[in-house]
């Protein structure tokens, strides 16, 4: 492991950053593997860390059509906590949260956890009800949760509207302390480069146009980079689940919407944690540089673009000034947007697929980055052990078929909007 002194690390970054040594290998693909994993983000690079790392895999690559970090991880609003109340998502959003708060240690790497605490405001009784029925699940899972009076909100966030005439007036939140935001590029590249110091080969640049198939099982892929034998195929790649899995033929549960983010100039610093709106489907937080990052609702049709449309822009800006009136004055600089797998009950999918030798990892909607270090965790271990880990076990694909969903409701950055 390379370890650079202070003086080092400032005539590097005087040399125009000439001189670094790469973090991770940019490997030529192989003819063969155990494992391939489809997907170079967050939650494919966890993945094969943790299938070298905790399973002693020795033959692992990931495969990324793009770049590492190019999709999803790269674009989102990097908000991480474990405040969901359905079992099954419960405890596995909890693991999710315990396996941030070791990761930069982990890694060796600082992904820049800032536990910072999220509020989720209440502006009804009946949404004051259903905070505490929350909190006191969150509660009895050992997770931290405490429902706040209005007075105690104002005291945390005082540039919230408490006026009296406020269009939806504050009665209180629920709160979780080791809530916050994290540096998504980080993650990814903290992933890739412990991955790859355990021998996984990072390809980038490789995209899966089909899958090699014999007597039924799925034994590789077709890239352009050639073809590629597996062991085993695992599939980590956000909205484009449903559309690679149909090149087995294998129909998912799974649509695809846009979901946008934006960002404004940075001004000095105004809130000291994150806050999801009760009213509407919206959340901000301030980010390092001093901008308010914003989220909202999805654009509401299937798309595999990355622009969104100035319908949501609206919405989004009128939400943000009902919550915060001084926003008004703020100029949105940034807008992007990510490409969401969404189920049909806003759970994932962590599981066996059908077909014998595939495996699937989607299905996240709002949940994909906070997410990412225990779906990485739990589908290594549905890979190597060929089953789920019990915190994986009620993902399956096949529940649909079931009947038995998962339907969280509170999925959303906003537990209690929809």
């Amino acid at each position: 492991m390379t370890h650079y002194s202070a003086f080092t690390l400032i005539r590097k970054a005087l040399g125009a950053n000439r001189g670094w040594t790469r973090a991770w290998r940019n490997a030529e693909p192989r003819a063969g593997y155990d494992f391939v994993i489809v997907g170079g983000g967050g939650h494919g690079l966890a993945t094969a860390y943790y299938l070298a790392k905790e399973h002693g895999a020795a033959s692992v690559a990931v495969i990324e059509k793009g770049y590492i970090g190019g999709g999803n991880t790269g674009r989102n609003t990097t908000i991480v906590r474990s405040n969901y109340m359905i079992d099954g998502n419960t405890r596995f959003y909890e693991k999710s949260l315990q396996l941030w708060e070791e990761m930069s240690g982990e890694l060796n790497f600082n992904v820049m956890l800032s536990q910072r605490g999220q509020l989720n405001t209440c502006h009804s009784p009946a949404q004051m009800d259903a905070a505490a029925r929350r909190g006191n699940i969150m509660r009895m899972n050992g997770i931290d949760a405490e429902l706040l009076t209005r007075e105690e909100v104002r005291r945390r966030v005082p540039i919230l509207d408490f006026s009296d005439h406020a269009r939806f007036p504050i009665l209180g939140a629920l709160w979780q302390q080791r809530a916050g935001v994290a540096r998504h590029d980080a993650v990814a590249w903290g992933y890739a480069r412990g991955a790859d110091r355990h021998g996984v080969d990072i390809i980038q640049g490789c995209e899966v146009k089909g899958f090699l198939q014999e007597q039924g099982r799925i034994v590789g892929v077709r890239t352009t980079r050639g073809d590629i034998r597996a062991q085993k195929v695992g599939l980590a790649v956000a909205g484009h689940t449903s559309h690679v899995a149909r090149m087995a033929g294998l129909r998912l549960p799974i649509e695809t919407h846009l979901l946008q983010a934006f960002a404004t100039e940075p001004v000095k610093p105004m809130l000291h944690c994150v806050v999801s709106f009760g009213a509407a489907h919206f959340y901000v937080s301030q980010d390092d540089k001093g901008g308010l990052v914003m989220g909202s609702d999805l654009d509401g049709y299937n798309s595999y673009g990355q622009r969104g449309d100035l319908p949501i822009v609206e919405e989004t800006m009128a939400d943000a000034k009902a919550l915060i009136p001084l926003l008004s004055r703020l100029r949105v600089v940034r807008q992007w947007s990510g490409v969401m797998d969404m189920t049909m009950d806003g759970s994932p999918i962590i599981s066996k697929s059908p077909i014998d030798g595939l495996y699937i990892d989607g299905g996240w909607c709002y949940g994909g980055f906070k997410a990412t270090p225990a779906s990485g965790w739990c589908f290594a271990h549905t890979l190597a052990k060929d089953r789920p880990h019990e915190l994986n076990e009620r993902f399956t694909l096949d529940r649909f078929r079931r009947g038995h969903q998962l339907d969280e409701k509170g999925g959303g950055p906003t537990p209690w909007a929809h």
